[in-house]
């Protein structure tokens, strides 16, 4: 099939690299515009228009595609059979979405209806879920509440990361899309309506990224750890300094137990130790940290943090 693609992060690469190779003519490829990173603010490409690059495919890069005639006009003059979506970053106008005959497919990171929007990967973990997927659809105008094509599961890992799950996922993702693709061009795909019992997973603020030792217990910091992993990581302050926290577990049999641990209040050091590593009370539960980063400092094992870097036992974490 004739198919234009939009999309822009590695999750989206993993799509259009799995349809290039399964024969499909790819007309182009949309993705967001370069952007400026690091010390240098030198401009790097997106995953997907590195990829189109080593293809030599025709690359669109517009700032917008809400009024933006000129670029609504350009796609179809490609009168694509198939418009195929994944993690693009923008949403659709009905312009765009009226152009192929065949629809606009969207690859989404969740079983829907659980979780539309933009985050749906990041959600699953920090919820704690234990079960998410892969969702093909037909694009409408909502917010991911287009029809459903087909569906696979797959089990969170007990210690799995936003990260480790997002990697796993975008290859399910292509694979999923392939065969979509395989069945529309069949005319074999089925159609099913997404009802009303819905969740939504919104864009991550950095607000969310500061443990609330108060009100949380081992489980939930450990899912707010998972989930903000490798985005932004978790964040605690110690001594007025920022410490975050990339990987962390709940500690079992360490000496204390729920009823002598009491009179600390949640956030206390309770073992710190350059052999045994580092323990914190929570509502409920204790939190072993395993993965740590100082302020201005690099990412390593708590082992290693705490040969170089003094944590009091009773100091108490805000």
């Amino acid at each position: 099939m004739n198919i234009l693609f939009m999309g822009t992060p590695d999750f989206a690469k993993e799509s259009l690299e799995m349809v290039y190779n399964a024969g499909h003519k790819i007309l182009g490829v949309v993705t967001n515009p370069d952007k400026p990173k690091g010390r240098g603010m030198k401009m790097i490409a997106s995953p997907v228009k590195e990829f189109a690059l080593q293809k030599s495919m025709p690359i669109y890069q517009p700032i917008k595609v809400r009024n933006n005639p000129e670029f609504i006009e350009e796609i179809r003059t490609l009168k694509p059979d198939v418009i195929c979506v994944v993690a693009y970053g923008k949403i659709l106008p009905k312009e765009i979405l009226d152009i192929p005959k065949l629809g606009c497919i969207n690859v989404h990171g969740s079983l829907l209806p659980k979780y539309r929007g933009a985050a749906p990967i990041q959600w699953a973990v920090l919820n704690g879920d234990k079960k998410t997927g892969i969702t093909t659809m037909y694009m409408d105008v909502g917010m991911d509440t287009g029809d459903m094509i087909l569906k696979e599961e797959v089990d969170i890992g007990e210690n799995e990361t936003t990260g480790e799950l997002w990697e796993r996922l975008s290859k399910i993702g292509g694979n999923l899309l392939v065969e979509t693709l395989k069945q529309i061009e069949n005319g074999t795909a089925p159609r099913e309506k997404q009802g009303e019992d819905f969740t939504m997973a919104p864009m991550l603020d950095k607000e969310m990224s500061k443990i609330d030792w108060e009100n949380k217990t081992a489980e939930e910091i450990k899912n707010l750890v998972r989930g903000l992993n490798p985005i932004m990581g978790a964040y605690t302050l110690l001594n007025g300094k920022k410490i975050k926290f990339w990987k962390v577990d709940i500690a079992t049999n360490i000496g204390y137990d729920e009823e002598n641990i009491k009179i600390f209040r949640n956030g206390t050091v309770l073992i710190s130790d350059q052999r045994d590593g580092l323990f914190i009370k929570t509502k409920k539960g204790i939190l072993s940290v395993l993965e740590i980063q100082g302020e201005n400092a690099k990412r390593m094992s708590i082992l290693d943090f705490l040969r170089g870097n003094q944590i009091e036992e009773f100091e108490v974490f805000e």
